[in-house]
């Protein structure tokens, strides 16, 4: 089965520039919005814009290699928590809980470094990240399974799932993953031999050291393998057909609730994939505060990508240098704050609400 069965199917490519030249009129609107913010904070539009171009991109003066790789490492999670809704949302499943699906990633990777701390690094960090995607997708099903068998909304179930989720985490750092001097509520570190290798030599970046790691080869493979099962696999063009018209999907005897499950699945062995690599790659250890809200900065990185993975990808990389920029700014702009970052967010997501709405009220469609 494929969307050549369908007439006048849109093509894999159509889909990709579409949701490619979204992407680019909401970025020019949110450039915008930013102008608009730096005029009502009275800084100077060009030197805010300016600020937030060397944070993200760098300039001549200081070097590219720095910033340009630190805006890759903030979207190597962004970019997986962004394909994590993109899956789910596809298939009609209005999930909000990559948050907790990371969460609880990162939880079972860490215990399973604490107990496998004997074994060889290469085959412990395979381990980690076959526990953090397995024990992601195993709570994503959770939420699946209510709302299949007990028709509790996802949304709301997922909510919930974050809060426990959260709690979990916070047990842990204070219980039995508690560091060996059970002062701070954290983790030991990780072995060394367990964490993702560095992937650009100093040679190659002028002598600078930069953070770049393995993962951000994981994020690019994903975005590939959830392009090619959602636009060339029958199991991704049901999954879509299930989102898109559940009653064409009924009429074709579809199994919808197994669909809805494997889709939950993926979503979340994606989202406790970058909690995964986020641990292993940057941080190293496990806290309370471990995620600064990539679970949530997904819906409007998959919103902004036009639901497509491609177009996730590029959002990821916008927001990784928006958070990259406003941080850049706050340190050299007197009057504004690194949150500056959260209410683009915002904004984006109801810029995208509303013109979404807009859309629909001009077909004459009511909107969900």
């Amino acid at each position: 089965m494929s969307d050549t069965n369908l007439p006048n199917a849109p093509t894999p490519l159509i889909t990709l520039l579409r949701a490619l030249a979204k992407g680019v009129t909401y970025s020019v609107g949110l450039t915008v919005l930013l102008v608009l913010t730096f005029l009502a904070l009275r800084v100077p539009p060009m030197e805010g814009l300016a600020k937030i171009w060397e944070g993200a991109i760098g300039s001549k003066d200081d070097g590219y290699w720095y910033p340009l790789t630190e805006t890759l490492l903030k979207a190597i999670p962004l970019t997986l928590t962004g394909l994590s809704v993109v899956v789910a949302w596809r298939a009609g499943l209005f999930s909000i809980g990559a948050e907790g699906q990371l969460t609880i990633g990162i939880v079972v990777a860490t215990s399973i470094a604490k107990l496998g701390a004997h074994l060889p690094g290469t085959l412990l960090a395979i381990f980690m990240l076959i526990g953090a995607m397995s024990s992601g997708a195993l709570w994503g099903l959770l939420a699946a399974w209510l709302r299949i068998r007990r028709n509790v909304q996802e949304v709301i179930s997922t909510i919930m799932l974050n809060y426990i989720a959260l709690q979990i985490l916070a047990w842990a750092v204070e219980g039995p993953l508690q560091e060996a001097t059970h002062v701070k509520p954290q983790s030991d570190p990780l072995p060394t031999a367990a964490l993702l290798p560095r992937i650009l030599p100093m040679s190659l970046t002028d002598g600078i050291q930069t953070r770049l790691h393995l993962g951000v080869v994981f994020a690019v493979i994903a975005v590939i393998m959830v392009t090619i099962y959602l636009f060339r696999t029958p199991g991704g063009f049901a999954l879509r057909l299930i989102g898109q018209n559940p009653e064409a999907a009924k009429l074709a005897r579809l199994n919808a609730d197994s669909i809805r499950l494997k889709a939950m699945a993926l979503s979340g062995a994606l989202c406790g994939l970058a909690g995964a690599i986020e641990l292993m790659g940057v941080t190293g250890t496990l806290y309370r505060d471990f995620s600064p809200g990539w679970g949530y900065t997904a819906i409007p990185v998959a919103l902004l990508g036009g639901l497509h993975p491609v177009g996730a990808a590029f959002s990821a990389l916008f927001f990784g240098g928006l958070t990259s920029g406003t941080s850049n700014l706050a340190r050299f702009t007197k009057g504004v704050s690194s949150v500056l970052v959260y209410v683009i967010q915002g904004a984006a997501v109801l810029a995208v609400v509303g013109a979404r709405a807009w859309k629909n009220r001009k077909a004459g469609t009511e909107v969900d």
